[in-house]
């Protein structure tokens, strides 16, 4: 997809990481790294995929070590446990060593061809987050879903239409600044905006669910999101930036 001038001179000076989180999808994995490879053949910037092993009891680790052995951009880690979500992005940004991060779940609901068109947008933001077009889920699902947006959007007003979208691109400096708390991944553009930064809202692409079933219900779609938007709430009410005015420091000599 051809870049305009401002947004080509950007990416060829950067790098991407996409986190995957994997709880359990042995059936969706093949799968998805079919879709995977079809956007490494066309990103504009050099991309490895990280996975985060989050614990899974089936066997997608050892689709995950074979998978990595058969590709080099591809690598994972595991967690010893399962520790849910927001701690599985967070390991994934706290293991890359590039100057962007992206993240998409495998379970194959939204495709990461939909990444090339966020890539125009980031010399100018900071974030570049998804809108689930056309849900394809479950009546239940989009309740909740809709109903924790709604009090999400009126607790703190950030803004953001599809918080749960999981299809995201930002830059290293602000994600490596994401505080780890439950419920953190409901509020990663927000937090963005925390420190300053800017965010852009696209639409995407979603699809029914490849394989294997939701790991979510209403209990954890609707009530722990309202609880989570209230230590949001707390956080951003103490939250400090700061910028540096000046500094010198003379590099050590041998």
């Amino acid at each position: 997809m051809p870049q305009p001038p401002a947004a080509a001179t950007y990416l060829s000076q950067q790098t991407l990481t996409v986190l995957v989180p994997v709880y359990d999808e042995e059936e969706s994995l093949p799968q998805f790294v079919v879709e995977m490879d079809k956007f490494l053949a066309q990103t504009p910037v050099p991309t490895t995929v990280l996975f985060i092993n989050d614990g899974s009891k089936d066997g997608s680790l050892a689709l995950l070590r074979d998978i990595t052995r058969q590709n080099p951009v591809y690598h994972f880690i595991s967690l010893s446990e399962n520790r849910g979500l927001s701690t599985a992005i967070k390991a994934g940004i706290d293991h890359c060593r590039t100057t962007l991060v992206g993240y998409i779940d495998s379970d194959i609901q939204t495709t990461p061809m939909d990444f090339l068109q966020f890539f125009e947008f980031l010399p100018e933001y900071d974030m570049v987050n998804g809108i689930r077009a056309k849900r394809q889920d479950t009546v239940v699902k989009k309740l909740s879903s809709k109903i924790a947006n709604t009090v999400r959007r009126t607790l703190i007003n950030d803004g953001i239409e599809d918080t749960g979208c999981p299809l995201k691109i930002m830059k290293i400096e602000y994600a490596r600044r994401l505080p780890l708390f439950h419920g953190m991944h409901r509020f990663l553009g927000a937090l963005v905006q925390l420190q300053g930064g800017r965010v852009k809202q696209l639409p995407v692409r979603h699809f029914p669910r490849f394989a294997g079933t939701a790991k979510y219900n209403l209990w954890n779609r609707a009530w722990k999101p309202l609880v989570d938007t209230f230590g949001f709430r707390w956080i951003r009410s103490r939250w400090k930036n700061y910028e540096i005015g000046e500094q010198h420091r003379p590099e050590a000599h041998a």
